[in-house]
């Protein structure tokens, strides 16, 4: 659970102490809850609360009476007009039968009233109420709502005014940046990743957008589950329409990897396949795999464009460091152990990498001085080439690189090493630690099996 969830709950927890204190709601007392987590939240203290008081707290505020334990106290709170309609949306999945009808007639009377305004509220709470045994009906009654032919407009927005006299006409504003502003643009940018989601599937049942919109959504796109449906809905569409160059290009600039290697797939069926040799050296393995895919297929040799690269100091950067080693053979080690006194450390990193993927047996002599390197991350690569050799190597080397004066990184590389050999200097490298100034060092030496 991540620290924003425990302190939405936590806030909701709070204000339901806090009424069954006696507080008073609004200016100057306990502000309501607005986060789906934390209405829960509440709800659950209330009861809560309840079951371990006796005699019955204090306090009488309509949102306690609304989750009070006992279901003729929440019926008759539900006919108050001004029942906040997060705890009637959580009252639809009670467990009394009259109390969960008559919340169902009160919600479904505020749908009515106020479509635009009742969604955007409670749209976030319904979809975690919707995995209760009663909390089907309000997803179903908005899910209604939302595939109605005449799309429901979003709260707040204001209409464009015209020029007046020595005035320049002044354009809409509305919630979403978008005309018309409806409540489906504003769950597609919502922030909750559950609403977002649930849009994005509402959406595509609709078939509203075409395959640039589609691929364009998907690039902009930070969640990888929203960003998948967006693009394979893109690939689907292109696939029975035909390609799309400018939707090609959107997917190759997507931020997630998935995304990108739709575009890369994508690239051949657009006859652009000589493209693909681009992407042999992006970051994520599943576009590089795409890529090599896409250039064998076209004809091409993958492992010709990444060592073009690799052998030119002036071109090599890391990933194609790390695409020349997924094509590469034991007989290129030689090339990478090359790129070992490479100034750059995220290239000589790669290039240990790369080394572990194609060398044979382990090269100790070769390996252990680079536990001493500047680079963080060639430190734990070399750690991790020499993992499999841990049990032969000599413990002298590894115990003199804990002491304080050495890196925290290489500090951590010789524990490594130490509590996988076992033995006594694996019991000698925890007493060292366990006083290092490194707390994250502490922790790890102090931890039952490192």
């Amino acid at each position: 659970m991540g620290a924003a969830v425990r302190a939405e709950i936590e806030s909701g927890r709070a204000a339901a102490r806090a009424l069954l204190g006696g507080a008073r709601v609004g200016f100057g007392g306990v502000r309501l809850p607005d986060l789906p987590g934390a209405w829960t939240a509440f709800d659950e203290e209330v009861r809560r609360v309840h079951s371990r008081s006796y005699p019955a707290p204090p306090g009488n505020r309509l949102a306690t009476r609304l989750c009070d334990p006992d279901g003729r106290v929440r019926e008759a709170a539900l006919r108050d007009p001004k029942a906040p309609l997060p705890l009637v949306a959580i009252r639809c999945a009670d467990w009394v039968p009259a109390v969960r009808d008559l919340a169902r007639q009160v919600l479904a009377g505020a749908l009515a009233a106020d479509p635009g305004r009742t969604l955007t509220g409670l749209v976030p709470l319904v979809l975690r109420l919707g995995r209760r045994e009663q909390g089907g009906w309000a997803l179903e009654l908005f899910d209604t709502a939302l595939r109605a032919q005449e799309p429901v407009l979003a709260p707040w927005a204001r209409p464009a005014r015209p020029a007046r006299w020595g005035r320049p006409a002044r354009p809409a504003h509305t919630l979403t940046g978008e005309v018309p502003d409806t409540v489906m643009a504003w769950l597609r940018r919502s922030g909750d990743l559950p609403v977002r989601r649930y849009a994005a599937r509402l959406t595509l049942d609709s078939g509203l957008f075409g395959v640039r919109e589609l691929a364009r959504r998907a690039a902009v796109e930070s969640d990888p589950l929203t960003s998948r449906l967006w693009a394979e809905a893109a690939m689907t569409a292109m696939a029975a329409d035909g390609p799309d160059d400018e939707a090609i290009d959107a997917l190759l600039g997507g931020h997630v990897p998935m995304v990108r290697a739709c575009g890369v797939t994508a690239l051949r069926g657009a006859g652009r396949a000589a493209e693909a040799a681009r992407h042999l050296t992006d970051r994520s393995a599943l576009v590089r795999a795409c890529a090599r895919w896409a250039v064998t297929k076209a004809g091409g040799d993958p492992y010709a464009h990444c060592l073009e690269l690799v052998e030119d100091p002036a071109r090599v950067f890391p990933y194609a460091v790390t695409g020349f080693s997924e094509c590469a053979g034991r007989a290129d080690a030689p090339l990478l152990r090359a790129l070992l006194d490479h100034p750059a450390g995220a290239v000589r990193a790669a290039a240990l990498a790369g080394l572990r993927r194609v060398e044979g047996p382990v090269d100790v002599e070769r390996l252990l001085p680079l536990l001493d390197d500047p680079s963080a991350s060639v430190v734990r690569e070399a750690a991790l080439c020499l993992l499999p050799a841990a049990v032969r190597l000599d413990a002298s080397p590894l115990e003199a690189r804990l002491g304080a004066d050495r890196p925290a990184h290489t500090r951590r590389a010789a524990f490594r090493l130490l509590r996988a050999g076992g033995g006594a200097p694996a019991l000698r490298a925890c007493r060292a630690l366990a006083g290092d100034p490194d707390p994250a060092l502490r922790a790890l030496a102090l931890r039952p099996g490192g």
